[in-house]
């Protein structure tokens, strides 16, 4: 249907996972296979999901892509507190 490269909101979710692949290297090595595992999975989604509804046939079904989308991205805002809470991350740093 799209090319999703060519949007803003897929380069931004790429930056957005990159960025949470960066941060979460400094993790403890005990979260590897639960926070730092859950927060790539919930950055990778973004991007991923977008460009699967872009796939899709139908406006209809990139707008399920796209709330799903919103889901991730809500997940990992919910992840990031989690992890200024338990000190991995700064305040600046979790913005």
């Amino acid at each position: 249907m799209f090319d999703f490269r060519k949007l803003r909101i897929w380069q931004e979710g790429q930056e957005l996972t990159f960025a949470i692949y960066r941060i979460t290297r400094d993790f403890p090595k005990d979260e590897l296979f639960g926070l730092t595992s859950q927060m790539r999975r919930s950055a990778s989604s973004v991007p991923h999901n977008i460009a699967e509804g872009c796939g899709r046939q139908s406006a209809r079904d990139l707008l399920r892509f796209l709330t799903i989308v919103m889901g991730s991205a809500s997940e990992l805002a919910s992840q990031l507190l989690l992890a200024q809470g338990l000190n991995y991350l700064t305040a600046d740093a979790a913005a």
